[in-house]
């Protein structure tokens, strides 16, 4: 596979007036962005047919409540098995809703992967498919956003160099996990 292109100029620099309008600098915005509230989604499955749009977090805690919501919504679709997923995941998907300036619900391709579908995609699947995957420790998901090019959804979470993003064109999604920083 090749390497996707840096975030493009234009998503830079966007990102960087909203980072400096937030706090001034980055330090701070990361440390404003901490305690942010409130703190929401907006998620449409495309295997299950379901919709999910709650506040998961208000200022610097987590509602259990909707962390159970949204493990269970980002549930394996093939087997029904639930695992937790990282709330930092959360963190991404909000902040890429704010620096893409948009209200547009996130399309689910994949989220929480037991460990048999996984190796099931492994056999069957046409790649792409790891064999450690973080979707089996609740760290990752795949996702597009209509109305919003991929190109863009993929520049957005990389400028915010929180984890690994992965661009799939062919397969219309965009992967984002909690795991090292890195790009495919």
């Amino acid at each position: 596979m090749t390497k996707p292109l840096a975030p493009s100029r234009r998503i830079f620099l966007r990102n960087s007036a909203k980072l400096a309008l937030a706090g001034g600098s980055l330090p701070f915005a990361t440390r404003a962005f901490a305690t942010a509230s409130p703190r929401s989604l907006a998620l449409d499955h495309t295997h299950t047919r379901e919709k999910v749009s709650l506040v998961y977090a208000r200022e610097n805690r987590y509602l259990s409540s909707a962390l159970d919501r949204l493990n269970h919504f980002l549930r394996d679709h093939y087997t029904g098995d639930v695992g937790l997923i990282d709330p930092q995941l959360f963190d991404i998907l909000h902040r890429i809703t704010l620096s893409l300036s948009t209200r547009q619900s996130f399309h689910v391709i994949s989220g929480y992967r037991c460990p048999a579908t996984n190796n099931r995609l492994r056999a069957t699947g046409g790649g792409g498919v790891a064999k450690r995957s973080l979707h089996m420790d609740g760290k990752a998901i795949d996702v597009r956003m209509p109305g919003v090019p991929l190109e863009e959804l993929r520049d957005a979470a990389l400028s915010l160099r929180a984890g690994g993003v992965g661009f799939y064109p062919s397969d219309q999604f965009v992967h984002i996990d909690t795991g090292r920083v890195r790009s495919w």
